[in-house]
This record gives structure tokens, sequence and C-alpha cells, in this order.
């Protein structure tokens, strides 16, 4: 089986000179810098756990992940199967749910992709294609839960 690994560098960058004295003493604040790339992905945990708003969190980030692995993988099934896809853009939204200890998890995600198309013939074949992509997405075979699509798709003026 071929293998593909990754690496990141994580940073946190909330120490406000007293370190994790207690919950309300540090930032959640945080770098992502991954070698070779340019920018670095400025973090933060959500504001509703005491993080910068400003910032992305983890919660974001896991769910443009899902909606661009998708994404990659349908403009690739569109091209092997002679549909031009002119434009793509994706509403992507996620319940998580947090329990009694604090602890949580994803349930649902749903994408709604809309989609602009050269061919009109093509439009229930493009449909068709979201649900093959979710099969082949790294992402969402990587998910315990359902992953769910809204598409909409339309020839483009």
């Amino acid at each position: 089986m071929k293998q593909h690994h990754y690496k990141t560098f994580l940073e946190w960058t909330g120490n406000l000179n007293n370190g994790t004295k207690d919950y309300k003493s540090y930032s959640r604040n945080h770098r992502v810098t991954i070698d070779g790339k340019q920018h670095s992905i400025l973090g933060s945990s959500d504001p509703s756990f005491r993080g910068d708003a400003s910032r992305y969190n983890p919660e974001e980030l896991f769910l443009a992940s899902i909606s661009n692995c998708h994404m990659l993988w349908f403009l690739h099934l569109c091209s092997i199967n002679d549909i031009v896809v002119l434009e793509y853009l994706d509403h992507a939204m996620g319940v998580m749910e947090e329990d009694k200890t604090g602890s949580g998890h994803f349930t649902e995600v749903t994408l709604h992709p809309r989609v602009k198309i050269e061919n009109a013939d093509m439009i229930d074949k493009a449909n068709s294609l979201h649900e093959k992509a979710n099969q082949f997405c790294f992402i969402a075979n990587s998910c315990n839960f359902k992953i769910k699509h809204q598409p909409k798709t339309e020839v483009i003026d």
C-alpha cells in the first residue's frame, strides 16, 4: 500500500507571562506552519472556548478540509467524465456536539456546492459525481459520520 506522510509545525503563542496557571491566564493563540508554504495559519480556539474570533479554529479548518478535499475529487471526476466545470463554490456547514464532560465530536457536515458547467446535458451526471467524490475523498473517508451534499448545478451564461 502506498503511504503519504505529512508534517506540520504548531507553536503556541498564547503565554501571557503566567503560562497555564489557571483556565483564564493564557491565550489559546497559536501558529501553524508547514515547510515550503509562504504563509502561516494563525489559529485559536472557538470563541466559546475563550478563543480569538479573528483567528481560525480547528473546527473551521476541519470543515474547510472536508469541503476542499471534496471539491478536488469532484473536479477530477468531472474532468475524466467530459464535464467542463467553469465555477465552483461551496458553503459548507457542520455541527459539533459537546457533551457534559466538555468533549465533543462532529455529528454532521453538509456541503452546498454551487457548480456552473458548460453543457446542460451534463447536469445530472455532474450532480451524481458528488457521491462518488465523497467515496474517494481522503478526509471524508477519515470521518465517522455521514457527509451530506446538496448540490446545485447550472449552466453558465
